[in-house]
C-alpha cells in the first residue's frame, strides 16, 4: 500500500487499529514511534546493483494503556513527514516487535490496517546458479497410453 492511500483512507476511519494475518489485533494503545523514509542500496547475488526506498512506520505498544491514536493525528505526523523529510508517495513497510523486530507490508480490509507478513527472494534467480523448480505429477495424472510400461505388467 502506498502512502496516498493511507491518506486518503484515514479520513474515512473513526480509528487507527492494526492486524496481524492471523487475526492477532496490535493493542490499541499502540503509538506509532516514527515514521520516515528508509533507503536501501545493495548488489544481489548477480551483481546487480539495486536501489530501494520505502516509508517506514514503527509501531511500539507502552504501558500507556489510555493512549489511542487518532486518524487526523496520524494524518497529522505524515504531512510532517513529507514537509521535513521530503518523503514520496512510497510503498509502506511497518516495523512492529514480535520475538524481534518484524518488517511487514501495510494492507487494509476495509475496516483495519493489515499488517502482511513479508517473504525474502533472491532477486537474480536467472544469474545465481538456482535450479528451475521441477513439475510434480501424480502418476494417476499421467494418461495410461503414454507409457508403454504398466505396473505389474511388463514393457512393451
Amino acid at each position: 500500500m502506498k502512502l496516498s492511500e493511507v491518506k486518503s483512507l484515514l479520513p474515512t476511519l473513526d480509528s487507527v487499529n492494526f492486524e496481524l494475518e492471523n487475526g492477532t489485533q496490535v493493542p490499541e494503545h499502540f503509538h506509532v514511534t516514527e515514521v520516515g523514509v528508509i533507503t536501501k542500496n545493495f548488489i544481489d547475488c548477480g551483481g546487480t546493483v539495486r536501489n530501494e526506498k520505502v516509508a517506514n512506520f514503527q509501531l511500539w505498544n507502552a504501558n500507556d494503556t489510555e493512549h489511542r491514536l487518532k486518524p487526523k493525528k496520524l494524518l497529522d505526523i505524515i504531512a510532517l513527514s513529507e514537509k521535513v523529510l521530503g518523503m514520496e508517495d512510497l510503498e509502506i513497510e511497518v516495523e512492529y516487535q514480535a520475538e524481534t523486530i518484524g518488517k511487514y507490508e501495510l494492507g487494509f480490509n476495509g475496516k483495519d490496517f493489515m499488517l502482511l507478513s513479508k517473504q525474502t527472494a533472491c532477486l537474480a534467480q536467472d544469474s545465481c546458479g538456482i535450479p528451475a523448480e521441477k513439475l510434480k505429477v501424480n502418476l494417476s495424472q499421467v494418461a495410461a497410453a503414454s507409457a508403454c510400461c504398466t505396473p505389474g505388467g511388463g514393457c512393451c
